[in-house]
């Protein structure tokens, strides 16, 4: 039964060790910290943690480029911490999901150290290489305009050897079935230590066979995600795989499986572009589509929905124009974008006030599938476009008005926190907004708990509504004999819509969010205002109790 897939009414908190809370006092987050602030995630109401790299590395992207899949990086703690702080989760009913990492390694792995030593060494294979230098060493950077290339000759090998990311991050060849016998190991070795899952970091470079990465149309290996559902689902019945895999709509099956066989959950990122899209011009119409065109995957999988991550926001499935329309609203500024397609700022600076972020929280949870939200932005944290790259959104935690904004008593973190400005942690911090009734945070922790109390929308049906108003988007979800609805008014003045008793399904339906209800009038019609920016969630009074 659905109601046995737990990720199907779950919420989801992204963090990174190095940014959330130091303990220690070195300066980076910790396992330590971390478990401190168990108490705050669960007073929150969430249920799911997404935890990013903390495996040893040499830390030159993020602790992406992992140098020993089996351990905890120095700065983070011990494997002893680790299994403290999943102890710790597991008895707040907090399940915790990390990142999977192994579509490369850091150059510094010991498998690349020996790969490069010679060609006759048993781990060479497990890289992919090449004699000569490709034709096209230049093309498919994941990073344009920062990586020059995705072929790097090795002075010690005197070899091209490839990566689809920074030259210190060398693909592994997944195509060798020894590498393959290692990943489950590793799956396997987080697993008995007490994880939910993994987010698949890169899915469709890890199904990217080898032979097609000198040239030509990549050709991929789905049968590689059914082998690692296979294994996780040995290994522990119900862990999930959520998996990053920015594709368009009618390649998502292939991903999901045709009978859900593959990933659990995937990001959806066609309609991540297009939820900013809307709230740029206020145009629901293109969000339909692109909600339309991701409707149909099996049902057993789930579309995870989220607003901002540890990246970029890429806009790369917009047309042109449509790129340069939310570049336009939401970054004008050469200094804002990355990668000539994507946007390196916070949620609360981009939209520009509180009433916008509330539309676009309110409606991203209300999506059909999981929400995933980064720390941070339930207190509504700014960025720092003097960071390069994706640094600018990956600033410490603010906690409180003290030095460093409560993250740690050391001199100097691991990114400087943001300490000037609206979005300093003097202004913008978790201690003064608990206290604060009328808060983010608080309205935050509102929104996860009438999430959790709507499994209509993780386990039911959906609908688009006809409101009349391209500026509105409205959504009706049935499970079980109940019904819910909930509109959103991307316009910046107030619409009011009408709805027949037939479509709300009842006479009298109550708003979930505030002491508001609607009785339907001598026509059989509810009619609802909506306010700039406005939204309403809407259920049978008899169901709300």
């Amino acid at each position: 039964m659905l109601e046995d897939l737990w990720y199907k009414n779950a919420v989801i908190y992204s963090l990174d060790l190095e940014t959330f809370m130091d303990a220690n006092n070195d300066g980076t987050g910790d396992f330590e910290g971390l478990c401190n602030r168990l108490d705050y995630l669960h007073a929150l109401g969430l249920d799911t943690i997404w935890l990013a790299p903390f495996q040893p590395t040499p830390n030159r992207d993020n602790g992406y480029d992992i140098s020993d899949f089996y351990g905890v990086d120095p700065r983070h703690g011990s494997s002893g911490d680790f299994v403290s702080f999943i102890h710790k989760a597991r008895k707040l009913g907090i399940k915790v999901i990390i990142d999977l990492v192994v579509n490369h390694t850091s150059d510094q792995h010991r498998w690349f150290i020996e790969a490069r030593s010679s060609k006759d060494n048993p781990k060479r294979d497990w890289y992919v290489w090449s004699e000569k230098r490709p034709a096209d060493w230049n093309k498919g950077m994941v990073f344009p305009g920062v990586q020059k290339a995705t072929w790097t000759r090795d002075k010690e090998s005197k070899e091209y050897y490839f990566h689809r990311f920074y030259e210190f991050q060398p693909d592994l060849n997944t195509d060798n079935p020894e590498v393959r016998e290692e990943i489950n190991k590793i799956m396997g070795y987080w697993l008995e230590l007490g994880i939910a899952g993994f987010r698949v970091d890169a899915v469709p470079f890890i199904l990217e066979s080898s032979n097609s990465k000198t040239g030509g149309k990549p050709k991929l290996h789905f049968e590689y995600l059914k082998e690692m559902r296979k294994f996780l689902q040995w290994r522990k019945g119900d862990a999930v795989l959520l998996g990053e895999a920015n594709v368009l709509p009618n390649e998502s099956k292939k991903y999901f499986g045709e009978e859900g066989e593959g990933i659990h959950l995937m990001f959806n990122f066609f309609v991540n572009q297009y939820t900013f899209y809307a709230l740029a011009t206020a145009d629901t119409r293109p969000l339909i589509k692109a909600l339309e065109a991701t409707r149909d995957i099996p049902g057993s999988s789930q579309w995870a929905y989220f607003l901002r991550n540890h990246d970029e926001l890429d806009l790369g499935r917009l047309t042109d124009e449509e790129r340069q329309t939310v570049f336009a609203r939401f970054g004008p500024e050469k200094s804002m974008q990355l990668y000539e397609r994507g946007i390196r700022r916070r949620l609360s600076p981009m939209l520009g006030s509180r009433q916008q972020t509330e539309l676009a929280y309110s409606l991203m949870f209300s999506l059909p599938g999981t929400p995933v939200i980064r720390y941070g932005d339930e207190i509504g944290m700014g960025d720092n476009l003097e960071l390069e790259e994706r640094d600018s959104v990956r600033t410490p935690m603010q906690w409180t008005r003290e030095k460093q904004g409560g993250f740690t008593t050391g001199n100097v973190p691991i990114h400087p926190v943001v300490d000037e400005g609206y979005y300093s942690y003097e202004h913008v911090n978790v201690e003064d907004q608990r206290r604060e009734p009328g808060s983010l945070l608080n309205w935050m922790t509102s929104l996860i708990r009438m999430r959790k109390e709507c499994p209509e929308i993780g386990y039911g049906n959906w609908e688009i509504m006809d409101t009349g108003h391209t500026q509105i988007l409205g959504m009706r979800y049935t499970w079980k004999n109940k019904i819910l609805l909930i509109w959103h008014n991307f316009e910046e003045k107030s619409l009011e819509l009408v709805v027949p008793e037939k479509m709300a399904g009842a006479s009298r339906i109550a708003d979930l969010m505030s002491n508001i209800e609607s009785v339907v009038d001598e026509k059989n019609r509810h009619t609802i205002t909506l306010e700039a920016y406005g939204y309403r969630w809407f259920r049978d009074y008899r169901n709300c109790h």
